[in-house]
């Protein structure tokens, strides 16, 4: 009896081992979770309730032709300016990929969408910093509901092994 709890719990740990570098996988950060990119949203609530890592990405999903996203400087944040020479993306689902760690902006350009809000400033860490914010991220996106469902059979998994052992 005691060999065949312990075949499961080596089979469980396995398992619990396989799936632990998808729990650090990239995640895609939809802009607004289910709101999208939209006036009459507080972006910067949102992003202070993420936690944005190198090799994620930034999903804006709006209505085209009624918003736009350009990545600016700090101070063309501040003063919801844009230069005349930015990049403006239009497709309506605009991936940006946060490929090094540091600040970001990012604002819609249409009219006076941006002072009125629609602007978000994404803190990123490096891929290898495992800290953690007080306010732990919840996660976004449907990738991220994917490592959520693995972290949790990994979870039952293990207890029901530890059940066996006991």
């Amino acid at each position: 009896m005691a060999s065949k709890q312990m075949l499961l719990l080596a089979v469980a740990v396995a398992v619990a081992v396989a799936f632990l570098p998808a729990l650090d996988a990239a995640t895609e950060h939809w802009v607004g979770d289910g709101k999208g990119w939209m006036l009459g949203f507080n972006y910067t609530a949102w992003a202070q309730t993420k936690q944005f890592k190198v090799g994620d990405t930034l999903v804006f999903k709006y209505n085209k032709p009624s918003h736009t996203v350009v990545e600016v400087s700090g101070a063309d944040f501040a003063a919801c300016s844009p230069p005349e020479t930015a990049k403006v993306l239009t497709t309506g689902q605009d991936k940006v990929a946060l490929d090094s760690p540091g600040r970001r902006w990012f604002v819609c350009s249409v009219g006076a969408h941006c002072l009125n809000g629609m602007k978000v400033r994404i803190d990123v860490l490096a891929a290898d910093d495992n800290a953690v914010s007080p306010a732990a991220p919840a996660p976004s996106g449907p990738a991220s509901n994917v490592q959520a469902r693995l972290a949790l059979a990994v979870l039952a998994v293990a207890a029901v092994a530890a059940v066996l052992v006991l």
